[in-house]
């Protein structure tokens, strides 16, 4: 019994768990597919390279500090390194040395380097945030078009039910001889039709779902629940007209952003340009010392008299001239103390002046020019292509609302219509054609209200996609 019950309650268990991971929210659909997405990531991989080169340029300001260490081995004649006198004989030498510069002016090109890297790195953060803009609104769309699908879907079982009934009523009234074959058959195969457009909009269905799951690079689940309330659907009038939305979305539009930091970005280019023109100051330093193996270290050790080859005569006799003399020990000097004694130390300013170089900076001053312009030209091209769009979306935006308004109604006056020619027909009154008719009306028009309904969703969603709100 205690087997049994265990197996039950784990059994409830997998289903509940299964049905959770079933089931998703549409910000957990457009977390997942921000989470996955290719191109997302791209375009945060560049902008953080562009937050890397930003912060290469600011340190460009900062001085350089180089060491550098030589050794060698000399054969034949040779130039002793701390002599500088001619040697014929093996010589090892070395040098070791420690330089920094700092560039003190080069006609603002670091500065404007910074100001042109730090207009890009915003200008990617901006294609950045577009990326992901474009990716949620690909989604919410596909989220609705799901939803949509499931509704027609769900219309589509209930019409088919409602005719199942009349087929099997009309079935009874056949066998006991009060109807005639005919008006079954109509009836079957109007249950047909519908049993088709029940496959055709699971199908639907499941296209809508598989589109979904590839936005959110996720495996094709074909049980995959959306939450119908995160939706969130309107059906009252959208509140800003096409010129509102327009302002709106040159304040909030990433896009828009993206290209006004780019314009700015190529114009500080023309100054890193131009920076050619002017000399570069530069501040250097140079620490410094070297070693030989011939340098030799001399001590005192004793003092000894030797002639000097002089005389004096005393008594007609000459006398040798004596003189003291230091005398020495030597031995190698060691590397360390070489490297102590001839340390030497260097600081200058160096200016270099840019007097010809075949028209490269006036030229590169050009292309920066050009460029500029360029960008431009594709920031007013994208204004006006987004204020077209606009126009158009509004445009489709008001058509939907109005058949969405037009549907509704419609499908009020085919409720009543059809439920009196149910009455009807049940009695005998009207024929299977006209039965029909009725029913087709109103299904039609049911169907086209669900639609409708989301088409205009999808219309207000992309306005709010261009006015910069989610």
């Amino acid at each position: 019994m205690r087997t049994r019950l265990l197996s039950a309650a784990l059994l409830f268990f997998s289903i509940s768990v299964t049905a959770q991971s079933n089931r998703m929210t549409l910000q957990q659909c457009i977390d997942t597919a921000l989470k996955n997405n290719i191109q997302v990531k791209q375009s945060g991989l560049q902008a953080d390279a562009a937050g890397v080169n930003l912060k290469q340029a600011k340190y460009n300001l900062l001085p350089d500090l180089n060491g550098g260490f030589g050794y060698g081995l000399n054969q034949g004649r040779n130039v002793d390194p701390l002599t500088n006198n001619y040697i014929n004989q093996q010589l090892s030498s070395s040098n070791v040395s420690l330089s920094s510069g700092i560039v003190l002016f080069n006609g603002m090109r670091l500065q404007n380097l910074i100001k042109q890297n730090s207009y890009t790195q915003g200008a990617t953060q901006m294609d950045l945030q577009q990326s992901k803009d474009n990716l949620t609104l690909n989604v919410i769309l596909n989220y609705l078009q799901v939803l949509s699908n499931e509704d027609v879907l769900e219309i589509s079982k209930a019409q088919a039910a409602v005719t199942k009934k009349q087929v099997e009523r009309m079935e009874i009234l056949v066998k006991e001889g009060a109807s005639a074959n005919y008006l079954l058959a109509d009836l079957k195969g109007q249950l047909a039709n519908e049993q088709i457009a029940i496959i055709n909009g699971g199908n639907a269905l499941q296209q809508a779902k598989l589109s979904l799951c590839q936005l959110m690079n996720k495996e094709y689940n074909s049980e995959l629940q959306l939450e119908k309330a995160d939706a969130n659907l309107q059906a009252t009038a959208y509140a800003n007209n096409p010129g509102e939305v327009y302002q709106s979305s040159l304040q909030n539009f990433a896009l828009i952003k993206a290209n006004n930091l780019k314009v700015k970005s190529a114009e500080k280019a023309i100054g890193v340009s131009r920076a050619g023109f002017f000399p570069r100051i530069t501040l250097n330093g140079n620490l410094g010392s070297n070693y030989s193996s011939l340098a030799q270290s001399l001590t005192a050790t004793n003092v000894t008299e030797v002639q000097t080859g002089s005389y004096v005569v005393i008594a007609g006799n000459q006398n040798p001239v004596l003189k003291q003399q230091q005398n020495y020990s030597s031995y190698k000097t060691g590397y360390g103390k070489q490297l102590n004694n001839n340390l030497g130390t260097y600081v200058g300013v160096s200016m270099q002046i840019p007097l010809f170089n075949a028209f490269q900076t006036k030229n590169n001053v050009k292309l920066a020019n050009i460029n500029y312009k360029n960008t431009q030209l594709e920031s007013d091209n994208a204004k006006l292509q987004l204020r077209q769009n606009i126009e158009q979306a509004h445009l489709n935006m008001t058509a939907s609302y109005e058949k969405y308004k037009v549907l509704t109604e419609q499908v009020l006056n085919f409720e009543e219509s059809f439920r009196a020619a149910e009455v009807r027909f049940n009695n005998g009154v009207i024929n299977s054609s006209e039965y029909l008719i009725s029913k087709n009306n109103l299904d039609r028009t049911k169907i086209s209200l669900a639609q409708a309904k989301y088409e205009y969703n999808f219309r207000t969603r992309v306005l709010d996609y261009y006015k910069g709100s989610k």
